[in-house]
C-alpha cells in the first residue's frame, strides 16, 4: 500500500515547525529585562536623594510622639472587620 502524497509534505512541514522553535530571537534577547529596569527607574523620584545630608524638618516633637503612639496603638486594638462579603447595590 502506498502512502498518500501529502503525508511526506506533512512530515516535512511538521519537522520545519519543530525546528523553528529552536531558532534564536536576537531582538527579544537584546531587550530582555529592559522593561523591568525602566519600571524601577520610573519609580525613583530623585536618584540623588541619598546624597542629601540635611536634617528633615517640618514635624514637631509632640506631633511625632502622637503619631507614633497612634501607630503603636493600631497594633494592640485593630479595627474590627465586618464579617463576610458585603455587596451594596444602589444608595442607602
Amino acid at each position: 500500500m502506498q502512502r498518500p502524497p501529502f503525508h511526506s509534505l506533512l512530515c516535512v512541514l511538521l519537522a520545519s515547525f519543530a525546528a523553528s522553535g529552536c531558532a534564536t530571537t536576537p531582538h527579544f534577547d537584546r531587550n530582555f529585562g529592559r522593561s523591568v529596569g525602566l519600571l524601577r527607574a520610573q519609580q525613583v523620584i530623585n536618584p540623588q536623594a541619598g546624597l542629601n545630608r540635611d536634617p528633615v524638618t517640618g514635624l514637631d516633637g509632640k506631633a511625632a510622639v502622637a503619631g507614633y503612639n497612634a501607630y503603636q496603638k493600631s497594633f494592640t486594638a485593630p479595627v474590627p472587620q465586618s464579617g463576610g462579603m458585603t455587596i451594596s447595590l444602589g444608595r442607602q
